[in-house]
């Protein structure tokens, strides 16, 4: 039997150290077993690895920055739809999921679809309101405080003691064993995310994640846990492991069935050695590692453009344990003309 093509639109190209969620998310959809899926590129700087690699991406332009607002990219979108007739967009990068979820209704006219989170499920998960989050939904999260300036940092020492967690708003987190460490984090990601800058208690234990999908009805229509085997600097999984974790799974349906969560989703928790989880982050959009769930049996980017279509998606809880996904890097051998054509007219 043919399989039903359609031309998905994907964010998140940046293929790099930290990378995004893109490429991940576009190897999972070329692995559909019913859909022939035309991806389109959408990026934001033309070094965005993904950008180069034909093999899996017809054809990329760029778009302008969240900060440029919701009309630059409604207007830049409606330009890429009348050439390439989207039917789905999957944007995967927090900060730029607010422009998309206002844009929701309009794309839909325009005969693009979408499955993100409501706007209240996306805002009452930043990282700076996770505290009352656990409280309103019954998870266990670390103790936080929002801070404005350097000037707050002496203080910490006697609310969180050392060490503690200095996070940015959007991205970037560091653990600081001083006051002094505490500054210089402060200043780093203060410098690239702005403020508030986010403490966390340090909370011992194992790191647990897990990549999920909610229907926005209540229901978690997949679920596979993982734990990190090697983290980079920068605190990102190279490598992990699928796991049996039942009380991971049951949190997740746990805060889906609460929430109503719509669209993908991660967990990252902290596992401490008298088996209770602490709720560190949730990522409102699937993470760099969802194709570890492909090898593992489910497949969650496919699950979403079926969702954003309005077809029925049957639950899984079935993955298997064991599989396990190693990053690597390579050299690309583009000409230097490609490079120029994306910079200079925003398409490739």
């Amino acid at each position: 039997m043919r399989k039903k093509q359609l031309t998905i639109a994907v964010t998140g190209l940046n293929n790099i150290d930290s990378p995004g969620p893109g490429i991940p998310v576009i190897r999972s959809l070329i692995a559909s077993k019913e859909f022939s899926f035309r991806i389109i590129g959408l990026s934001y700087d033309s070094m965005e690895p993904g950008i180069y690699m034909h093999d899996l991406i017809e054809k990329t332009y760029h778009i302008p920055l969240p900060s440029a607002g919701q009309q630059s990219l409604l207007k830049r979108l409606e330009y890429i739809h009348s050439v390439e007739k989207i039917d789905v967009i999957i944007p995967n990068f927090d900060a730029e999921l607010f422009n998309f979820i206002k844009l929701q209704s309009k794309l839909l006219e325009m005969g693009i679809h979408t499955f993100l989170p409501t706007l209240k499920q996306f805002e009452e998960r930043h990282k700076s309101e996770l505290a009352e989050y656990g409280i309103k939904y019954g998870i266990k999260v670390p103790k936080s405080k929002l801070i404005y300036s350097v000037a707050e940092i002496p203080n910490l020492g006697f609310e969180f003691g050392y060490p503690l967690v200095v996070k940015g708003k959007f991205y970037d987190a560091s653990v600081a064993y001083s006051p002094e460490q505490a500054i210089s984090i402060f200043h780093k990601i203060s410098g690239k995310w702005g403020l508030p800058i986010i403490i966390q208690q340090f909370t011992p234990g194992t790191e647990v994640n897990l990549t999920g999908i909610g229907d926005g009805k209540g229901h978690l229509i997949g679920a596979v846990p993982m734990r990190k085997t090697y983290i980079t600097d920068k605190g990102k999984a190279w490598a992990g492991v699928t796991i049996d974790d039942q009380q991971l799974l049951d949190i997740a349906k746990h805060m889906v069935k609460k929430t109503k969560w719509r669209g993908g989703f991660e967990l990252e928790m902290i596992r401490t050695d008298d088996d209770e989880y602490y709720l560190i982050e949730i990522n409102p959009r699937f993470p760099a590692w969802v194709y570890l769930a492909v090898g593992a049996g489910q497949n969650h980017p496919e699950a979403l453009v079926k969702m954003a279509l309005g077809e029925k998606v049957i639950s899984s809880e079935k993955y298997k344990t064991g599989r396990m996904f190693v990053r690597y890097s390579y050299d690309m051998i583009i000409d230097l003309k490609e490079f120029e054509m994306i910079s200079t007219l925003g398409e490739l």
